[in-house]
């Protein structure tokens, strides 16, 4: 009997993941080596620069611009969170009133410019609000993922640490920040969107869709060499996913998460691309058809 294939697969910590880290749902026939990275986001980098895992979570915006330098990756149809974020845009309270109009020739903090909540945000920003990308500077405290990405001229570096710090020091009018890391910076922060919660209702519902943060790649080799071993790891997740349904709740960070290729997510990849296109987070066309079609194996 031949050896099983052996990966290395670096997940985040969610109910969805942790089954196939604990050897509940096995991923027949692979040796799966789950790598621990925290905070995980860095580990994008370490990916796209390096392909040091075999198999990554990936934020999307990574991802689009990943795919545009050529990096040899293929996108696998799992979604492993995401969200609303008009909730995300977020200023100190107690100052003065401001509206995302208000933004216009302001300075707006993101941890970099091509972090996924912020593309969101920026797009948002455009489309509901009539702010471009380019009416703001916005204030990074990291670089980009992809070495190769060139940022533009309104985009510059701070040296805070943090993107709370860009607020407490009076860098930025308003800042970008995840949902996860909304109320865990030590600085109590409140949305600049008013009744965000209702505008991020209205966005889906127009959408169709729920915004998309972190999918899943497998290196071009091990799909190569190892095809059955990449879609055996993606029927345990979807597994997995399927078996955890019940501890998510019907929110659309809940409902987001999913794997296969579906109409819901179609419509958050085109409208990723299309915000990336916009706000030069990516300058090339990114063909979704032929995204998908490099995912095919997984039904072979």
């Amino acid at each position: 009997m031949a050896a099983p294939a052996t990966l290395s697969v670096l997940l985040g910590d969610y109910p969805h993941s942790r089954p196939l880290k604990d050897g509940t749902i096995p991923v027949e026939g692979v040796d799966c080596r789950f790598e621990t990275v925290s905070p995980l986001y860095p580990a994008f980098a370490r990916m796209v620069r390096d392909l040091e895992f075999d198999v990554c979570e990936m934020a999307l915006a990574t991802y689009l611009q990943a795919r545009e330098a050529g990096v040899p990756v293929t996108l696998l149809p799992v979604v492993m969170i995401g969200g609303t974020h008009h909730q995300s845009l977020t200023r100190l309270p107690g100052g003065p009133p401001l509206a995302p109009r208000d933004l216009v020739g302001k300075r707006v903090g993101v941890r970099s410019y091509s972090q996924t909540t912020g593309l969101w945000v920026r797009g948002i920003l455009r489309e509901d609000y009539g702010v471009d990308a380019s009416d703001v500077t916005w204030v990074t405290t990291e670089e980009p993922h992809v070495a190769q990405y060139r940022q533009p001229d309104n985009v510059l570096r701070s040296s805070a640490a943090k993107v709370p710090d860009l607020l407490r020091d009076g860098e930025v009018a308003a800042a970008v920040l995840g949902p996860r890391a909304i109320g865990t910076q030590g600085v109590e922060l409140v949305p600049v969107i008013e009744d965000a919660a209702a505008a991020a209702r209205a966005w889906v519902e127009r959408h169709g869709t729920v915004p998309v943060n972190h999918m899943v790649v497998v290196r071009d080799d091990v799909v190569r060499q190892h095809p059955e071993a990449a879609a055996a790891l993606y029927r345990a997740l979807r597994e997995a996913i399927r078996a955890t349904e019940g501890q998510r709740d019907a929110s659309p960070a809940g409902r987001v998460v999913a794997t296969g290729w579906s109409d819901p997510l179609r419509a958050a990849l085109e409208v990723a691309v299309r915000y990336a296109g916009e706000q030069q987070v990516v300058r090339s066309q990114i063909d979704l058809g032929r995204i998908e079609k490099e995912a095919a194996f997984l039904d072979a």
